[in-house]
C-alpha cells in the first residue's frame, strides 16, 4: 500500500510538473481596468501583441472599467491562479486604493502578483481657458477666493491625480470639489468644455488642447520641467516639491499564479518594452518606459503605498 501510495504522489507530481512546463498552453487575457482609448488600454494594446509573439498563444486584450479600476482589479484578484488571467492598472487599483477605501473587496499587496512595472508618467495642472488665471499663484488666489466655486476631474479616487489635488488642497488650503469619471477620456472632455474647470492630467493627453488654447498649464508634478511643456515650471520651482507624482501602469496576476509563469511573462513584458518600435510609440505619446522585473516593480508598489498613504491619512482624503 505504501509503495502504491508514493507512486501515486510522483506520478501527480509529474504531471503537475509537466502542466506547469506547458505554460502557456492557451490564450492568455489581459483585462485593463479602463475603457479603450485610456493610457492603459494604449500601453497593454502595445505590449501584448509581443509577448504574443513570445509566447506562442493568443494575447487578447478585454477592457473592464468601473470603480476607478477596483472592478477589473477585484475580478483578476479573485480568477483562477493560472497564469492566463492578468491585469493592466494603474496607482489608484493597485496601490492607493488599500488605504483610501475602508472595505476595498481585495487587498492589493496580498491578493494581485506584481509581473513587471510598464509606464510612467509626469502629471501638468491645467486650466479651462476661462478661467482667469496664466500662472500658478494665480490659480491658488483664485481658487482661495472662489471657495467651491471649482471642481476637478478624475480618472476616479485614489488615482495621481485625486491624491495630488488633495495634497495642493491641503497645503495651500483651497476647496475645490473632485468629480471622477469612469476613464480620462471623459474627465478632458468635461473640463474642454468648461463643466469642470481643472485638472491633473498626464501631459500626452492634454498636450494638443494645450497647444489650441483651449487648456493652460500652470505646473509639471515633476522636480524639473517636462521636456514636452518647457515652458511650464515644475513644483520644485513653485515651492511645493511635495507635489511630485507620477502616473503609472503596471502588469500584475493573482497572487497565487504560478511563479515559473510570472517569471517568464515579466522577461516578456520587459522584452516587449524593449522593443525600439514599442518604445518609439509609447514615448511618443509622452510615457516614459519603465519594463521593471516583478521584484522592482513590488518595491515600488510598496513605496507608492507608503507615500500616498500618508498623504491619505493626513489630507482625509474619502473615496467619491
Amino acid at each position: 500500500m505504501f509503495t502504491k501510495s508514493m507512486l501515486f504522489v510522483a506520478l501527480f507530481a509529474a504531471a503537475a510538473a509537466a502542466q506547469a512546463q506547458a505554460w502557456p498552453s492557451r490564450p492568455v487575457k489581459i483585462v485593463v481596468s479602463f475603457p479603450p482609448g485610456t493610457t492603459p488600454d494604449t500601453v497593454a494594446r502595445v505590449v501584448a501583441p509581443r509577448m504574443q509573439a513570445a509566447l506562442g498563444q493568443p494575447v487578447v486584450v478585454e477592457n473592464r472599467a468601473g470603480a476607478g479600476g477596483n472592478i477589473a482589479a477585484d475580478a483578476v484578484a479573485k480568477s483562477e491562479p493560472d497564469g492566463y488571467t492578468l491585469l493592466v492598472s494603474t496607482n489608484a487599483a493597485v496601490a492607493t486604493n488599500k488605504v483610501l477605501y475602508d472595505n476595498l473587496p481585495y487587498d492589493p499587496e496580498r491578493d494581485l502578483a506584481p509581473i513587471s512595472l510598464l509606464a510612467t508618467a509626469p502629471q501638468a495642472l491645467v486650466t479651462h481657458a476661462s478661467v482667469p488665471v496664466k500662472s500658478f499663484k494665480e490659480f491658488l488666489d483664485y481658487a482661495r477666493s472662489n471657495p467651491g466655486r471649482m471642481s476637478y476631474g478624475t480618472t476616479g479616487s485614489g488615482s495621481a491625480a485625486h491624491l495630488t489635488m488633495e495634497l495642493l488642497k491641503a497645503d495651500a488650503r483651497l476647496f475645490i470639489v473632485h468629480i471622477p469619471y469612469r476613464g480620462f477620456p471623459q474627465a478632458v472632455t468635461d473640463t474642454l468644455a468648461g463643466n469642470i474647470q481643472t485638472m491633473f492630467a498626464i501631459i500626452p493627453g492634454v498636450l494638443p488642447h494645450i497647444k489650441a488654447g483651449k487648456l493652460n498649464p500652470l505646473a509639471v508634478t515633476a522636480l524639473k520641467r517636462s521636456a514636452l511643456l518647457p515652458e511650464v515650471p515644475s513644483v520644485q520651482e513653485l515651492g511645493f516639491p511635495q507635489l511630485e507624482s507620477l502616473a503609472w501602469i503596471g502588469l500584475l496576476a493573482p497572487s497565487k499564479a504560478p511563479p515559473a509563469a510570472i517569471e517568464r511573462l515579466s522577461v516578456e513584458a520587459q522584452k516587449a518594452l524593449a522593443d525600439p518600435e514599442a518604445r518609439r510609440i509609447l514615448t511618443n505619446a509622452g510615457f516614459d518606459v519603465a519594463g521593471t522585473t516583478a521584484a522592482q516593480f513590488r518595491a515600488w508598489q510598496q513605496s507608492e503605498i507608503a507615500k500616498w498613504g500618508k498623504v491619505i491619512r493626513a489630507t482625509g482624503a474619502k473615496p467619491d
